[in-house]
């Protein structure tokens, strides 16, 4: 039976390097005989692998004190086929998994990460998982008649994005004014819902998920877009996210991903529960490698 265990860690931890205590959960390292570890094997030998996550909803987060969510279906799934059958969990904030991830602190992040250049500097990604949309989170009625970022420009509204997610980028490169971070999905709508933001920016997946659950939160969320940046649509996708020495596990992980992928029916039927459509679904029109050379396409896409 496939099983789940969940551990929890500071943010701040995850960034100190502890390599005594994670054996069996680091990358491909030369041993004393000379021989390289492999992740891959040491989890399928352990039947265990470890994914990070940051509680985001409905990418990775704790419910009833089990790890859930699309990317963690996607990860059973996969992870079970190349005989890994149980996923360990450790909670860390967003801007943190990277970090930990190169810490050895766990073997994957499962989040839902977008593929951005600079995080490729940092570690490797899967083939895209989904693709996504940006969304705003508002005082019900949205009385600001907000549709987009770009109308937060040159004014006073206060609007808050989550530390590490895309949308920080966008709100530095629009040079919103009033700008500040949260470390979590719900701080972001509890600073909407008291009247502490104007506007909460995160993907429309993850706003319309903690709207629909939290129908007394007097928030409400807008139509999905794609925010443009110097004209540029910032059409984008995430991935599972890998230690740049974890060639072998990627690779295998990818093998499975794609099979998934190319089957529309089975693909909504391990995410579907999770508020992801066909539309999320990759179409082949975006690449790791694109999207890690911020090569974006251009027009309406």
């Amino acid at each position: 039976m496939r099983t789940t265990r969940i551990a929890r860690i500071a943010g701040s931890a995850v960034a100190v390097t502890a390599l005594a205590l994670t054996a069996g959960c680091g990358g491909d390292s030369g041993g004393d005989g000379g021989e390289e570890a492999s992740t891959l094997q040491d989890a399928i030998d352990a039947g265990t692998i470890t994914v990070g996550f940051a509680g985001e909803a409905p990418y990775s987060f704790e419910e009833g004190g089990e790890l859930t969510g699309a990317t963690v279906a996607l990860h059973r799934e996969i992870f079970s086929e190349l005989g890994i059958d149980e996923v360990e969990g450790v909670n860390a904030d967003f801007g943190a998994l990277i970090p930990g991830l190169t810490a050895d602190r766990f073997d994957v992040v499962s989040a839902g990460m977008s593929i951005l250049p600079d995080r490729c500097e940092q570690a490797a990604f899967s083939n895209p998982e989904f693709m996504y949309t940006t969304a705003l989170m508002t005082p019900e009625g949205n009385p600001e008649d907000l549709a987009t970022m770009d109308d937060l420009v040159d004014t006073d509204l206060n609007v808050v994005t989550m530390t590490g997610a895309i949308e920080s980028d966008y709100a530095s490169t629009l040079g919103l004014s009033n700008h500040s971070e949260v470390s979590t999905p719900q701080d972001g709508m509890d600073a909407v819902s008291t009247g502490r933001a104007d506007a909460f920016a995160l993907t429309g997946i993850s706003l319309n998920w903690m709207a629909d659950n939290n129908p007394d939160s007097s928030v409400e969320v807008t139509e999905s877009f794609v925010q443009e940046l110097d004209g540029v649509p910032q059409v984008g996708a995430g991935g599972t996210v890998f230690r740049t020495d974890d060639a072998e596990l990627q690779e295998a992980y990818n093998e499975k991903l794609d099979a998934i992928i190319g089957d529309e029916e089975r693909y909504l039927d391990i995410v579907g529960d999770f508020g992801f459509t066909a539309e999320e679904r990759p179409d082949g029109s975006l690449t790791t490698e694109m999207l890690c050379e911020g090569d974006l396409p251009t027009g309406d896409e």
